[in-house]
């Protein structure tokens, strides 16, 4: 159920109608310009596989946009005449592509092939990117496994990831890892080496505050790995929920009804200085109503960043 503003939030959701009137009133650009002029500091996003209404690619950016979301965070391998389309039709930017095949063809596999496979997936992850004018794409680096060491995970997907670097040099777009439950990079220091690692500018981290909470606080993180963030995930995960029915039904629970501490993770981005987007990964977008309240929900966020 929604509840009524703050006069904290009051005056940055005005601030915000404020900027968007002005920007109609100038002449808001259209397709790629509009992708290229859209200013991320503090805009919201929602990852398109939690986009659950139905119809077209088209018709799901629509509802999405109807909601109040600023921006679309694209998986990879989709039609991109289609997305193309939609982006251009609806003037939503897309900040980020995520990789949908580093589940099933991960670079850390025994099999080279395998690996092979999941190498021209992050470049055409990339090439998607590019296309749609996102900054960014989301990689899972590897999983760990009874058949696949730590220290094969960490020295095979490094390497295979090396392999895409000159691509993503060349299209202008970044790398980001992001840490989920693949029993890898399980502490905030581990990943920052991680990324330092490569010694190159085009890795970064693309960061889930819900997949933390399992094993961590998302605001001690955030302050290790610093600038290393190039986007980040808002995602809620109950403790309670995952002690008492099952671990992934910690994610069961909407904003606010979990343990993510918000003030303080909005606290520590605000610290590092941290102005990209912020993407929802969060279920109950199912309906135009359940994309409005998820709004509703990740502004009160945001406006706890205001400093």
């Amino acid at each position: 159920m929604k509840t009524d503003l703050s006069r904290r939030e009051f005056l940055w959701q005005t601030g915000a109608a404020t900027l968007a009137s002005t920007m109609l009133s100038g002449g808001l650009a259209t397709g790629a310009d509009a992708v290229a002029a859209a200013k991320p500091a503090g805009r919201k996003a929602i990852m398109w596989d939690t986009v659950g209404v139905k119809g077209s690619i088209l018709e799901r950016f629509q509802a999405v946009k109807d909601a109040g979301f600023d921006g679309v965070e694209m998986s990879s391998h989709l039609p991109q005449v289609e997305v193309l389309k939609a982006r251009d039709a609806t003037g939503m930017p897309i900040p980020s592509v995520c990789n949908s095949r580093h589940w099933a063809k991960p670079m850390s596999d025994p099999d080279p092939a395998v690996r092979a496979e999941g190498v021209e997936a992050l470049k055409q992850t990339l090439r998607d990117a590019k296309a749609y004018g996102a900054t960014s794409i989301l990689v899972v680096p590897g999983l760990v496994n009874a058949e696949v060491t730590y220290a094969e995970c960490w020295d095979r997907s490094i390497a295979e990831i090396r392999k895409a670097l000159p691509l993503a040099e060349e299209l202008g777009v970044k790398i980001a890892i992001e840490n989920v439950w693949n029993n890898f990079l399980l502490s905030p220091l581990e990943a920052a080496r991680y990324v330092d690692e490569f010694k190159s500018p085009f890795v970064g981290w693309h960061f889930d505050a819900g997949n933390i909470i399992l094993y961590g606080w998302p605001e001690q993180w955030i302050r290790i790995l610093g600038p290393r963030i190039l986007k980040v995930h808002l995602k809620e995960f109950s403790r309670k929920k995952c002690d008492n029915e099952g671990r992934w039904k910690g994610f069961g629970v909407g904003f606010f009804e979990g343990d993510n501490n918000w003030p303080e993770i909005m606290k520590a981005l605000r610290d590092v200085k941290y102005d990209g987007w912020h993407i929802t990964e969060q279920g109950g977008g199912a309906t135009p109503e359940g994309l409005q309240e998820m709004v509703s929900r990740v502004e009160k966020i945001l406006a706890l960043g205001v400093s």
